[in-house]
């Protein structure tokens, strides 16, 4: 009786478990791949990640062919391209097949983004066949086995599939994935289209002159949301030149981190190419880091603050230097700014900030990195800058 009782518990779970699995097994073949992947095993992690896109593909061409033999019957054209009518004939008549795929559909999309359209319905079922997640998990096994080409192959077909992603916001790691074998290619000029599309979709703050559209006398019309964004990069550009780092630090915050690496990797390119635009990139990364930076330290502490008054209170900072000092005692800030590559970015802030004629600013960012030893190639540098001034050589771009 005991053994009776403990195979129906069993069974209670996992018939549940297989009747799932038959409209959706996509899932599962996609998880196992991933913990596959993660212990190494890529060839049954690539296995696994192709049978979750054929799975899932399977799955939503049979639901495809559902709806078009619902919507061919003689009844349903009649009925003309009314969605609710057409899905209320569906149910009325039991073709549950049909009407399963109208289930699925309006747990996958909004209803109300068909405008009531049948045909709008069997198209969206046919986008959804595209498995982005599992384009991408099969460009990861390419890419840790060395197969650049097919993974950014694979990265590229899985951003073109975006619309599928369970998490829109993983479209920006995806143009992050690109745009980093790129870089590994030394294919830069697509790199930096793929960094700037980043920044122009993501980065409010960020006005792109070049981009503005041209008004009917043929002059740069900027709307007033960019024109404000531009005074204020302005601003920031002024306060940091003239006033310096310290003084740009207190006056302004910007936690946009969803742009920072973007904004870096451009700083770090156009500093080695001899190109202006290089400071502005840098002042935003740079900006971002130290906001994050001041904001963690700010919620452990409440009454944390940076600020450049003469006085200094308990637990606050008037310097890049006091800054570091606080941040070095929490190690969760320590990875973090490894992570961004917290000391190459200023070192390169003020390297830009020195070719661009700015000494001052350029002299106080390379005497801060001088005076952090755990900066390793990035003090040690700093203190050459300092015993001898000069630009960073730069390096002709493929």
């Amino acid at each position: 009786m005991k053994r009776i009782l403990i195979i129906f518990i069993l069974l209670s779970f996992t018939v549940p478990v297989f009747s799932q699995t038959s409209v959706s097994p996509w899932w599962l073949s996609l998880e196992y791949g991933k913990l596959r992947f993660r212990s190494g095993d890529y060839g049954n992690a690539l296995m696994l990640f192709e049978d979750a896109r054929r799975d899932r593909r399977a799955v939503y061409e049979q639901m495809e062919r559902d709806l078009i033999h619902l919507l061919s019957l003689g009844d349903v054209r009649r009925i003309g391209d009314s969605l609710d009518r057409v899905e209320q004939y569906s149910y009325d008549r039991r073709y549950t097949a049909a009407s399963a795929a109208f289930e699925e559909l309006y747990y996958r999309i909004q209803k109300s983004s068909l405008n009531n359209s049948a045909n709008a319905a069997l198209a969206a079922i046919g986008k959804l066949k595209d498995y982005p997640e599992a384009e991408y998990w099969i460009g990861e096994v390419y890419r840790v086995e060395g197969e650049l080409s097919l993974a950014l192959s694979q990265y590229r077909r899985a951003y073109a599939m975006r619309e599928n992603l369970e998490d829109s916001g993983f479209a920006v790691t995806l143009q992050y994935k690109i745009a980093g074998i790129l870089r590994t290619r030394m294919e830069y000029n697509e790199m930096e289209r793929t960094l700037l599309s980043i920044i122009d979709s993501l980065d409010t703050l960020w006005v792109n002159a070049d981009r503005a559209a041209l008004n009917n006398t043929g002059t740069t019309s900027i709307p007033y949301a960019q024109a404000s964004a531009s005074f204020a990069r302005a601003a920031m550009t002024r306060t940091l030149e003239n006033d310096g780092i310290n003084r740009f630090l207190e006056m302004y915050r910007y936690n946009n981190s969803t742009v920072e690496q973007a904004h870096r990797l451009l700083g770090f390119h156009y500093v080695v190419a001899g190109r202006p635009s290089a400071q502005d990139h840098l002042m935003f990364a740079f900006l971002i880091q130290n906001t994050v930076i001041i904001e963690e330290l700010m919620r452990r502490q409440f009454d944390f603050r940076f600020t450049t008054i003469t006085e200094i209170r308990e637990n606050q900072a008037r310097s890049l230097i006091e800054l570091s000092e606080a941040l070095n005692k929490n190690h969760v800030l320590v990875s973090y700014i490894d992570e961004v590559e917290y000391y190459k970015t200023a070192y390169y802030l003020a390297a830009s900030l020195y070719r661009n004629g700015k000494t001052t600013t350029a002299l106080n960012i390379w005497s801060f990195l001088a005076s952090q030893p755990r900066a390793g190639e990035w003090y040690s540098r700093a203190v050459n800058q300092l015993r001898s001034p000069h630009a960073e050589p730069i390096v002709e771009m493929p």
